[in-house]
């Protein structure tokens, strides 16, 4: 059941009643979700990156993502609730280390200068200076 919410935290960027009201946040309706259930099931985790990239049907909670995606990019997830940002960076390391194919067909087409991978890359590496010490 829970699966089915996969664009809810693909890219965690989601929320119901759209505003222009920059203070608006996400909803939260959907942060109790196992996202690592979530990524290990290959047919859902296809068909929803297959909805963002217009290569396949979506779901009416993929297309609220689709539709809100640039958004959130753009403002680097500032709509979103502090565990929305936990599972979009979850999702996100997640494709970009187990999912190559999918994250590089997603970021040519909402992140096309790289600026997600290149912070994750940077807090990668903040991340081993910090164990290191």
């Amino acid at each position: 059941m829970y699966y089915y919410l996969l664009p809810l935290y693909l890219f965690l960027f989601i929320h119901s009643g759209w505003s222009e009201d920059t203070t608006h946040k996400y909803t939260t309706k959907y942060d109790n979700i196992d996202l690592e259930n979530v990524v290990k099931n290959e047919r859902l985790l296809k068909n929803y990156v297959y909805c963002l990239l217009e290569k396949g049907r979506c779901s009416p909670d993929g297309l609220e993502l689709k539709k809100n995606m640039p958004d959130a990019i753009e403002t680097d997830c500032s709509k979103c609730s502090e565990k929305q940002k936990e599972g979009s960076d979850f999702i996100m390391r997640y494709l970009i280390d187990n999912k190559p194919d999918y994250w590089k067909a997603l970021e040519a087409k909402y992140d096309p200068d790289g600026t997600y991978k290149k912070r994750y890359f940077d807090s990668q590496k903040h991340e081993i200076a910090t164990i290191e010490s």
